[in-house]
């Protein structure tokens, strides 16, 4: 568990919260898609990722949310990444060859941290962030998802890409460059 998480899974956030009052779960599948875009970390946890992820989703991938709704202390509904659990996300990812995780960190500037055990798609994604140009990290940083239970490493393929986004870029214009280069290298494979 992370220092600030107050639930160890989601069983126990579940026991304690009111789904509908403190906390949603959207899932939208996509056809045939094998592809998941979730954000475990959503509405008021880790803001902005919930609108990323359906902008990166549209109607061509699967999309998971899970999102904080509280009007104030969200950041208590963040179960980590490792322990995150909940069950329609489990099912939903367990039919998909890839996941992708999308999170907010705290930087000063605009920068993603890729993480996760899918390190051709990391590297993929990397060259055309980069390309875009956005600054990326996908070694040497605090968030390398390399663990197995890791939610983005839960796919039918067992690993998965966690992209982490600043504050700074999720709040900026380039958030929109960061979208359509990872929709790029997604709709080529």
């Amino acid at each position: 568990m992370n220092n600030h998480d107050r639930y160890a899974s989601y069983q126990q956030l579940a026991a304690s919260e009111t789904e509908g009052r403190d906390y949603r779960r959207s899932l939208r599948t996509a056809g045939r898609s094998g592809v998941a875009i979730i954000a475990p970390h959503g509405g008021g946890i880790e803001p902005g990722t919930s609108g990323i992820s359906r902008r990166l989703a549209r109607d061509e991938f699967n999309l998971y949310l899970f999102e904080g709704i509280k009007p104030r202390g969200n950041k208590y509904l963040h179960v980590t990444s490792r322990n995150f659990d909940e069950p329609c996300c489990l099912e939903l990812i367990s039919k998909c060859d890839i996941v992708i995780a999308i999170h907010g960190c705290k930087a000063e500037d605009e920068c993603i941290f890729l993480g996760g055990r899918d390190s051709d798609l990391k590297q993929g994604l990397a060259a055309a962030l980069r390309n875009a140009p956005l600054r990326v990290e996908t070694q040497g940083h605090k968030f390398p998802a390399v663990d197995p239970d890791n939610i983005c490493n839960r796919g039918r393929s067992g690993a998965g890409v966690q992209v982490e986004i600043s504050g700074p870029l999720r709040r900026s214009s380039n958030l929109n460059v960061l979208i359509e280069a990872i929709r790029k290298v997604l709709t080529r494979r």
